[in-house]
C-alpha cells in the first residue's frame, strides 16, 4: 500500500501543535483520515467486565493513566469513482457535556480543502452522537448538497425509535445525549437516508457492511483496490480490544455479540493482511493486525514523509 502523509503545517488561525489529517492510497483510491478531536472518557469504559486489577495492569502496560484518559476520534473521507465520501460526521457540539477538545472535524475539512458541497456521500458506522454530530452543527446543513446520500443500516435506523440501554455502562448523560442526538439527525436527514440491510456498495471498490454488536446497526467500511484493502472499523475495535477481545465497552449495547464481532473482524484483519483504521484508535490509527496465541497484536504503520 502507498502510504503518503499530507500533515504539513497550515496555518487555520491558530497554530496547531499536533497533526490532523494523514493520507493513505488504497490502489486507486484516496483515503484520507480526519481527527475530530479527543474525547476524555473514565477508563472502566475500556472494559467494565473486566477485574480493576487487570484493567489497572494493561493501562500500566500502556503508560495510560489508571482514571481517565482522552480517547481520538477518527473520521475517513473516501474519493472513489467521482465521488467524495464521508465516513461518519464526529462529535459536533454538545455544550451539555462539556468536550471543548472534541468536534473539530468541520473546520478541519475546511483547512484541507475539502468544501461541505464536494460531499456526494456519507456513510454511518453507526448513530451514536460522536458519529452524526457533526451534521448536526448550526449552518451545516445548508453547506451539504441538496442530493447528498446518507447510507446507514435499516437496523441502525430502527434501533433508535426506541434504544435499549440496559447493558451499557456510560458516564451520566450520556443516553440521554445519545438518544437526543439520534432523534434529531433522524428527524432533519430523514429524506437523505439510503437504507441498506446487510451491505450496499457506495462507490467503485467502497462497500459498507453492517456487523452488529456494538449496536444493531453497527456496520464498517472495507476500502479496495488494486490488490490493496482497508478497513474502517467504526467501533468495533478498541485499543484494548487486540489484548483483550472479551472486554465490554462501555458503549456497546449488545456487548456478548459486539465481542464476538470484534474477534471475527480482527480475524479477517490478520488474514487479509488489510489495512486498519478505527474510530477510537490513536490517530492516525493506521495499522495491520497480527494474531499472537489466544490474542491480537495491532502493529501501526510507519509514517511516510
Amino acid at each position: 500500500m502507498n502510504v503518503q502523509n499530507t500533515s504539513a503545517p497550515r496555518r487555520t488561525g491558530h497554530e496547531e501543535l499536533v497533526p490532523s489529517r494523514y493520507a493513505v492510497r488504497v490502489g486507486e483510491i484516496e483515503v484520507l483520515i480526519v481527527s475530530d478531536g479527543v474525547l476524555p472518557l473514565p477508563t472502566k469504559m475500556l472494559g467494565h467486565n473486566a477485574e480493576p486489577a487487570a484493567r489497572a495492569a494493561w493501562l500500566n502496560d500502556m503508560f495510560l493513566p489508571t482514571e481517565a484518559f482522552d480517547w481520538a476520534l477518527n473520521v475517513v473521507v473516501v474519493r472513489s469513482g467521482g465521488q467524495t465520501i464521508l465516513v461518519d460526521a464526529g462529535l459536533g457540539l454538545d455544550p451539555d457535556l462539556n468536550l471543548p477538545r472534541a468536534g473539530q472535524l468541520i473546520k478541519r475539512l475546511a483547512a484541507v480543502g475539502i468544501d461541505l458541497a464536494a460531499v456526494t456521500d456519507v456513510v454511518l458506522t453507526h448513530m451514536h452522537m460522536d458519529h452524526v454530530g457533526g451534521l448536526l452543527i448550526d449552518g451545516v446543513k445548508e453547506r451539504l448538497r441538496p442530493d447528498l446520500r446518507i447510507h446507514v443500516a435499516a437496523a441502525e435506523v430502527e434501533f433508535w425509535k426506541a434504544p435499549d440501554f440496559s447493558h451499557v455502562d456510560m458516564p451520566p448523560g450520556f443516553p440521554d445525549a445519545l438518544r437526543a442526538a439520534a432523534k434529531r439527525f433522524t428527524k432533519e436527514y430523514q429524506g437523505h437516508l439510503r437504507l441498506f440491510d446487510e451491505e450496499s456498495e457506495v462507490a467503485p471498490g467502497v462497500v459498507v457492511s453492517r456487523t452488529g454488536g456494538h449496536t444493531p446497526g453497527h456496520s464498517v467500511v472495507r476500502v479496495a483496490s488494486g490488490g490493496d484493502r482497508l478497513m474502517f472499523a467504526g467501533d468495533a475495535v478498541f485499543a484494548v480490544g487486540f489484548e483483550h477481545p472479551e472486554w465490554y465497552n462501555g458503549f456497546e449495547h449488545d456487548p456478548e455479540e459486539a465481542a464476538r464481532v470484534r474477534v471475527r473482524l480482527l480475524k479477517e484483519l490478520a488474514a487479509t493482511e488489510s489495512s486498519l483504521v478505527a474510530t477510537h484508535l490513536p490517530f492516525p490509527s493506521v495499522g495491520h493486525v497480527a494474531v499472537e496465541g489466544d490474542h491480537f497484536r495491532w502493529v501501526p504503520v510507519f509514517w511516510d514523509y
